[in-house]
């Protein structure tokens, strides 16, 4: 055997790392012993670039050929433990603490929701794993282990011995699994399709002519013998793999009862054939097979695009942007993104997207978030303004320098959380998966006692009736009818702007009965802006605004940047000293001013007009008060609207805030909150939370500030907003991605319609076993009949969740839309407590 390496072997044509195609117009290099090898996708060049920078290139130099197949490369590589070595996991695994990990990975041979329940026991039970979550309609899992106890290599094998696939999760890769899925499905239901079409050719004869010799029939069954074999031996082959898998793990999966049906049918017409005497049933066979492959295809596509929300999201970072390795010089090379590390500057050209979070450097642009945070609307961004990875450049050329990469942007952070949300069950789901995980064993006792009435009763019918038992009922219906529906549900919330990081919350949300906000930065933007400018005597407001900024210019006060938006950077303040909580004085053009608090710089002089909503502040020069400018916060432009839109649900508002009276006051009535408290401290918050609980209600509870983190966590269900503190996010079940209010009315709209969908789910799921069942063990069902009511069953409750994909806002959401669009005129309010 040569060892002299991969140069030895020149003509591969395939991914250097595992085997595939490579797609035209790719250009994935891996640099290996002085030559340029080509990759298929970006997670095959950073794990094989990673491997042979890690002095680890002997598995290529000592691979003679490519493997056959891209599980055998990553089967070679688990065994060989490559994939515990931290320089390769740093593309897929979240390390948490020393020793605490978590793996973002995708599974293979996923074809139902038993094969997600029983990845799930099977890793779960691994000694050293903390915790699995696997996603039904993307397939990805998110495992968190001890290092300690349990390498990342065993885990792979594990999932591997029980006949399943685990690759580290990478778009390109999940995009060519489902592919190569897909196009192995496409050709099962084509070898199924022309045999049942070639048997029923032969079939319709004998049912309809009178006159066919004995030797005539037995031919006919010997040519469907022949047509039937590689519908059963290939395209009904995975039933046959997941039901011994089933058994082999000591577990009745939906797999057991089809591959019992359709095994007794073909050996039953076999032995029917052999002999000469008896019915035969390849008609039968071919034709649920047929159907049953028919069903899994369309719940495929279907639920792949139940997870076009997550996937969507996954794709947004790009392959390769261009990193200015020596910047402020200007010089440029194109780099996967893989191979960037924080301190890197990139440029990022108008259209392009950005590749990690990080802050602007240079340039002044537009950059749209829509896919993050469902504002349609581009935010400006320029020197100084934080970016996020994902997000879209529009306008011009923007020079970021990296700040997070990987599992630690806040795109990465999303989808992290929708997938756990996605993978966790409400009560109802995991009810559902109790009663799914009985079913099978509970249908083979029936089908059991429903064969031995039928041999007494008639023998010639006893064969096809328990097929049609077998072939009938679906689990998976049951199985699918929650986890469908919340993947669906939390996918479109998600691009309306509202991510649920809990798998409970949409649940709850249907069911809440109170909504309770804070003010500050919840209903209002929290941030002061200056409302009005009063200059006195003959000074212009532009002027005064000029000489308040100069003396602002190198505070970081919330009035200070105020002032600073307010006015221009023209002039220059010196020998500037700062009193704090009084105000600041300076030297201006040989002048000196004094800004502050009425008592500071206007020696207690009272502002000309009497404004319990506005904060007031004085500029003075010299003894000479020259000019006063109310500071105020606003409401958001559609708190009107979303709030109405909110009692229009019939939910019941409350609003609590550690203000003044005064500015709370005129928020409740602007707004039409009737339950209001000011002066609320973070236990009052929370107390009168516990007050509404002890009454059966059940509350939803918005905030966003440090203080609001006890209150989330103590309400049934919480929402932080996206622009507050990550204590507050932290301890939310869901997180508004945007400033947009009017998503709330949109979130219980859309929660309450979830739950709908999923007791109609249910419902059916239920519902259609109860019926098949007795008519299946009554006669009534044939076999080709059975496998059509099987499909259809999950196949119906699939399509019905993806009805939650396309959710219209209903006549108040669109009154909220309106109101954003259209100009306004802010309402101020006070923020500052009363002295």
């Amino acid at each position: 055997m040569s060892t002299s390496g991969l140069t030895d072997a020149p003509s591969f044509s395939g991914c250097f790392h595992c085997g595939l195609p490579v797609p035209d117009g790719a250009h994935y290099p891996i640099q290996f012993e002085n030559q340029t090898k080509q990759a298929c996708c970006r997670g095959c060049q950073a794990v094989a670039q990673t491997i042979i920078d890690s002095g680890q290139g002997a598995y290529y130099t000592h691979r003679t050929v490519l493997p056959a197949t891209p599980q055998q490369a990553e089967a070679e590589l688990a065994q060989m433990g490559l994939y515990d070595l931290p320089e390769i996991q740093e593309s897929f695994v979240r390390t948490e603490s020393e020793n605490i990990r978590e793996a973002a990975l995708i599974l293979e041979n996923i074809v139902c929701a038993a094969c997600i329940w029983l990845n799930e026991r099977h890793i779960a039970g691994l000694p050293g794993v903390l915790s699995v979550e696997i996603n039904y309609a993307t397939r990805r899992a998110r495992v968190r282990w001890d290092n300690s106890r349990i390498q990342l290599s065993a885990i792979l094998k594990a999932v591997s011995d029980i006949g399943y696939i685990a690759h580290p999760f990478d778009p390109g890769r999940s995009d060519d699994i489902y592919r190569r899925e897909r196009n192995t499905a496409i050709k099962r239901l084509a070898i199924a399709g022309l045999g049942m079409m070639q048997v029923m050719m032969y079939a319709l004869p004998t049912y309809t002519a009178t006159d066919m010799t004995a030797d005539i029939r037995l031919l006919m069954s010997w040519a469907s013998l022949v047509l039937t074999i590689p519908v059963v031996l290939y395209s009904a082959w995975p039933f046959f793999i997941g039901a011994w898998r089933d058994v082999k793990r000591r577990m009745l999966g939906m797999d057991v009862p089809v591959a019992l049906g359709i095994g007794t049918a073909f050996v039953a017409s076999v032995y029917s054939t052999f002999s000469g005497h008896g019915e035969v049933y390849y008609d039968s066979v071919t034709m649920f097979v047929f159907l049953l492959l028919t069903g899994r295809f369309l719940e495929m596509n279907a639920r792949r695009r139940a997870g076009a929300a997550v996937e969507e999201l996954v794709k947004l970072i790009p392959a390769a942007t261009t990193r200015l390795p020596h910047w402020p010089m200007r010089n440029e090379e194109q780099v996967p993104v893989a191979r960037l590390a924080v301190g890197d500057h990139v440029l990022v050209r108008p259209g392009e997207t950005l590749p990690a979070d990080g802050e602007v450097v240079e340039g002044d642009s537009a950059v749209s978030e829509a896919m993050l945070t469902g504002e349609s609307l581009p935010v400006s961004k320029s020197v100084h303004a934080k970016v996020v990875g994902g997000s879209l450049n529009q306008a011009s050329p923007l020079v970021v320098r990296v700040e997070k990469l990987g599992a630690d942007t806040r795109l990465a952070s999303i989808v992290r959380l929708l997938d756990r949300a996605q993978s966790e069950k409400p009560r109802i789901g995991q009810l559902a998966d109790r009663a799914a995980a009985w079913f099978v064993g509970l249908l083979l006792v029936i089908t059991f006692f429903v064969g031995l009435a039928w041999y007494v009763i008639d023998p010639s019918r006893t064969l096809w009736i328990v097929v049609s038992i077998l072939v009938v009922t679906c689990p998976c219906a049951l199985g699918l009818a929650t986890p469908a529906a919340l993947t669906t549900g939390t996918g479109r919330l998600t691009r309306l702007g509202l991510l649920t990081t809990r798998g409970h919350a949409l649940e709850t949300l249907a069911r809440a009965t109170d909504l309770v906000f804070d003010k500050t930065g919840t209903l209002t933007h929290g941030r002061l802006s200056v409302r009005r400018v009063l200059p006195l005597g003959d000074r212009s407001a532009e002027e005064v605004s000029r000489i308040a900024a100069a003396l602002e210019a190198g505070s970081e006060h919330p009035i200070a940047r105020a002032l600073r938006e307010a006015g221009s950077a023209s002039l220059t303040a010196s020998n500037v000293h700062n009193t704090p909580g009084r105000g600041v004085e300076g030297t201006i053009n040989g002048l000196s001013y004094r800004l502050g608090s009425p008592r500071y710089a206007a020696a207690g002089e009272m502002p000309p007009e009497s404004d319990s909503s506005a904060s007031w502040v004085a500029l003075a020069q010299g003894s000479e008060t020259i000019a006063w400018f109310a500071l105020a916060d606003s409401l958001r432009a559609d708190a009107s609207a979303a709030l109405v839109a909110l009692q229009e649900l019939g939910v019941r508002l409350h609003l609590l805030s550690g203000d003044a009276e005064p500015a709370v006051k005129a928020v409740a009535q602007q707004l039409g909150i009737v339950e209001w408290h000011a002066g609320a401290l973070p236990e009052d918050k929370l107390a009168y939370v516990k007050a509404l609980q002890q009454q059966g209600r059940i509350v939803a509870m918005v905030g966003d500030g440090i203080n609001d983190a006890p209150v989330l966590a103590g309400a049934q269900v919480s929402i932080a907003m996206g622009e507050g503190a990550d204590v507050a996010q932290a301890a939310a079940d869901m997180v508004m991605l945007g400033s947009r209010l009017g998503t709330l009315s949109e979130g219980v709209a859309l929660a309450r319609k979830t739950q709908h969908i999923i007791r109609q789910n249910l419902g059916w799921a239920l519902g259609y076993n109860v019926i098949a069942i007795p008519a299946a063990a009554l006669g009534y069902v044939t076999p080709w009949m059975a496998g059509i009511g099987m499909s259809a069953s999950s196949l119906l409750v699939v399509l019905n969740a993806l009805r939650l994909s396309d959710f219209k806002s209903s006549e108040s959401e669109i009154r909220i839309q309106d109101s954003e669009k259209k100009p306004r005129e802010a309402t101020a309010l006070n923020l500052t407590p009363d002295p």
